[in-house]
């Protein structure tokens, strides 16, 4: 299984999933990660990059994450914003969005051996 947590500096889970800068990716097998590996985040969205509060006026579309997420079939997550929650929906991605941000190994670890606590809803609030 390949598992995706959002990261900006290569070690711990960012606290929002679509303005990080990059993806660490776990590949896992029997309950274990076998490969971690980064993957730069090249739709990095800016504050309000999603919503209406954007200051540009492009189509917007979630399929440069998808793409860096390819083979992925989880991302832990501190927050994401409802599109990008559809998007990886859509694409067959199941979002786990934690309570508390932390160290990525760490929280991919409790996931496997299924101690993570997580939220039940996957959005943030920053108005996405």
């Amino acid at each position: 299984m390949r598992i995706a947590v959002p990261t900006n500096d290569g070690a711990s889970i960012s606290e929002h999933f679509g303005r990080s800068a990059a993806f660490l990716i776990f590949e896992t097998e029997n309950g274990q990660i076998k490969v971690r590996a980064m993957k730069t985040n090249g739709a990095h969205h800016g504050q309000g990059g999603c919503d209406h509060h954007s200051t540009t006026n492009r189509a917007h579309s979630h399929s440069g994450i998808l793409a860096a997420l390819k083979g992925c079939e989880i991302v832990i997550c501190a927050g994401m914003g409802s599109r990008a929650a559809e998007a990886l929906k859509a694409g067959g991605v199941t979002q786990i969005v934690v309570t508390k941000a932390g160290p990525a190994e760490e929280i991919v670890s409790a996931f496997l051996a299924g101690k993570l606590i997580h939220k039940t809803e996957s959005f943030c609030a920053c108005r996405h």
